[in-house]
């Protein structure tokens, strides 16, 4: 459930939300435990600011926390009609040790396909202890249904990583949401990573679904 990149750049719903906390039960076999996400999106007369926090409970005999992770984006406008620069930083911890620092640069298009807002992060990406840079693309999407009573919503990255001193592996994760918004505070829904080469040791494509709720504040 870590690079949970959710609703970068949704600007319609983020607008409105500002913060959300979403709860998370993973519903697998791999994996039974919970899982908690805070966002932020802020935009302002510069651009905007995104941020969020995952933690896992997973913890050995206690189901306490076992994971944390964040991410944080900045986005600065450009005086070009849909384009402006950004800059992240990812971190986390866990139980087995540091998840690792990721620093990103890059820049981003809003995409409008259909009427669908497709934002487009084409990002340098520097890992600490990585051999040479590598590269990422991110894009979410957010499309309402029954009058936004229903939201497809989620985010698509791909990236290179080390797999070997002078080979690399392109990851691919996908997390697509749908949610039924019950009032402008409550939502609940499901999510499904889908991913390769994400999870260590993993082969092929894993599909990891969830049960969710979100609160809206």
């Amino acid at each position: 459930m870590i690079y949970r990149r959710l609703f970068i750049f949704l600007m319609l719903a983020m607008t409105l939300m500002g913060q959300n906390f979403q709860v998370h039960y993973e519903a697998s076999a791999q994996r039974e435990y919970v899982v908690t996400t805070l966002e932020m999106f802020k935009p302002d007369a510069y651009g905007s600011t995104f941020w969020f926090v995952d933690m896992e409970y997973d913890l050995p005999n206690s189901k306490g926390m076992s994971l944390a992770y964040w991410e944080i984006a900045r986005y600065f406008n450009l005086p070009v009609n849909n384009l402006s620069l950004t800059l992240q930083y990812n971190d986390g911890a866990a139980t087995f040790g540091p998840l690792g620092q990721v620093w990103l640069a890059g820049i981003n298009y809003y995409l409008n396909i259909g009427g669908v807002g497709l934002p487009v992060d084409i990002l340098y990406r520097a890992s600490t202890g990585a051999n040479s840079p590598d590269f990422q693309f991110t894009t979410t999407w957010l499309v309402p249904f029954l009058d936004g009573h229903l939201e497809f919503a989620g985010f698509l990255d791909i990236w290179s990583q080390d797999s070997g001193v002078d080979t690399k592996d392109i990851v691919v994760l996908a997390e697509p949401q749908l949610w039924y918004t019950i009032n402008e505070q409550v939502a609940v829904g499901t999510e499904i990573e889908m991913s390769k080469n994400f999870i260590f040791g993993s082969d092929g494509i894993q599909t990891l679904p969830t049960l969710a709720f979100r609160w809206n504040f």
